[in-house]
């Protein structure tokens, strides 16, 4: 077994990281994970570090589930991988059913892949060719937020908004319109009058180019990646009923707010939301296994039905690892210890908890603007000037200057720019929220003074 020293000097020489500038992770020491143990990381010298992010985003029960681990080892023992091209595997079409009984009504038809990116991807292909199936052949277009991220395929950065990712590859993306994003905020004037006006530029987007839209795609209640970005309650119900007025397909990406984030199973949920298209991942498996899906309605399904294979019904797409059956296992493990804890309704409790010791800790601080999240996905921002809402620049570098700090002291996390990230498993407990909001206090004060 190499020595920490070496992992660190070959991690840095082999090892290309993803959303990494190398040049300047190479400055700094590298934290080499070697185990995990509930909420915890532990590295290979046996530091430990609270893990604020779940993994970004993904892990739900903790680290080293004895239950999870073991629907792992059980099926690696039966098979790991045979391909859904041409065959069925047990987990996959287990997993299906479950799905579609825990899904909002309608969602009955279960497309796997691997993961958030291949989901959306999926998604993307399958509204384009169901309105070339169905005749209307100008439907080509899709419809976007600002701030939008939905992944790292072409397709999936074609419907990104965030320049600092996506810029580099515009020569390579498709056209699509883009609505202003419902960021409260931001915004000068009430969260009524934030939503109302997103909702006023899609209606004039979807007035003018309908017959040429496919779908409108979003996250729901929280654009992640955007930096927490939470809507104004009633814009995802807007955004369905100008999808039905106008005819078009509305495709939600669930792969970060799905699984209990919010405090539902899904974000759609809290306003009786019902997606033509649906991807999931991330904390489909609990953070176990690279797994997605890309769920349909009836209506899109039929769409594809009949025909021989050449008839242009067919949907051309697939992966190898599509429905994978070690990671279907642990899904289907992961969805019965949701039912045993009686989540999410059972998260209520400790949802209130960490947003009001972040009222307490955080809000007064100098330099925190706003302090938002729905459910476990919290987002706080970092200001110049608390009363104006001057922010900082890119170049202030403020967020990796105080995420460093909180690793310091004990805590992982990963900023969004200025904004902090706090989004842990959903199994972590009252005590360890109080040592990682403490931890982001003093990581703020100490960096940014107070």
């Amino acid at each position: 077994m190499a020595s920490p020293e070496q992992l660190k000097e070959w991690d840095k020489e082999f090892v290309w990281h993803p959303f990494t500038q190398m040049a300047e992770y190479v400055k700094h020491e590298p934290i080499v994970i070697e185990r995990g143990e509930g909420c915890w990381l532990i590295d290979t010298e046996g530091r430990r570090y609270l893990d604020a992010v779940g993994s970004i985003w993904c892990n739900v029960h903790g680290h080293n589930v004895k239950e999870l681990n073991e629907a792992l080892c059980e099926q690696a023992e039966k098979i790991a991988h045979s391909t859904l091209l041409g065959l069925a595997n047990v987990p996959s079409i287990l997993l299906a059913k479950k799905l579609v009984e825990i899904t909002p009504e309608g969602l009955n038809h279960v497309f796997y892949s691997d993961d958030g990116s291949t989901a959306m991807e999926v998604a993307l292909k399958m509204a384009y060719q169901y309105w070339q199936l169905k005749g209307e052949k100008k439907r080509t277009k899709f419809v976007k937020l600002e701030e939008a991220y939905h992944g790292d395929t072409i397709g999936s950065v074609s419907i990104g908004g965030i320049d600092l990712f996506h810029s580099m590859f515009r020569e390579l993306m498709f056209q699509t319109y883009k609505i202003p994003a419902p960021h409260p905020y931001r915004f000068p004037g009430t969260p009524e009058e934030c939503k109302n006006y997103s909702l006023e530029k899609l209606e004039e987007v979807l007035k003018k180019h309908g017959d040429e839209v496919a779908a409108v795609v979003m996250e729901p209640l929280v654009q992640a990646a955007a930096g927490i970005i939470v809507h104004p309650e009633g814009f995802l119900k807007g955004v369905r009923e100008l999808c039905d007025k106008y005819g078009v397909l509305l495709i939600l990406d669930e792969v970060a707010t799905g699984f209990g984030k919010t405090g539902k199973m899904f974000a759609c949920e809290w306003e009786g939301v019902v997606p033509d298209i649906m991807a999931i991942s991330k904390g489909l498996t609990a953070g176990y296994m690279p797994l997605a899906v890309t769920m349909a309605t009836d209506e899109v399904y039929n769409a594809f039905w009949g025909g021989d294979y050449g008839s242009g019904k067919t949907f051309f797409h697939g992966h190898t690892f599509t429905g994978n059956q070690l990671g279907c296992a642990v899904a289907l493990k992961n969805i019965e210890l949701f039912d045993e804890k009686g989540w999410p309704e059972n998260l209520k409790g400790k949802i209130e908890y960490l947003h009001r010791k972040l009222k307490e800790e955080l809000s007064s601080l100098k330099h925190v603007g706003d302090v938002r999240g729905k459910g476990f996905m919290v987002g706080i921002e970092l200001v110049k000037d608390k009363k104006t809402k001057e922010g900082f620049s890119w170049k202030d570098d403020v967020g990796r200057r105080v995420s460093r700090r909180i690793i310091e002291k004990g805590v992982f996390t990963r900023p969004l720019g200025p904004v902090l990230v706090i989004m842990p498993p959903l199994a972590i407990s009252e005590e360890e929220i109080d040592f990682m909001v403490e931890t982001y206090r003093d990581a703020i004060v100490e960096v940014l003074g107070n």
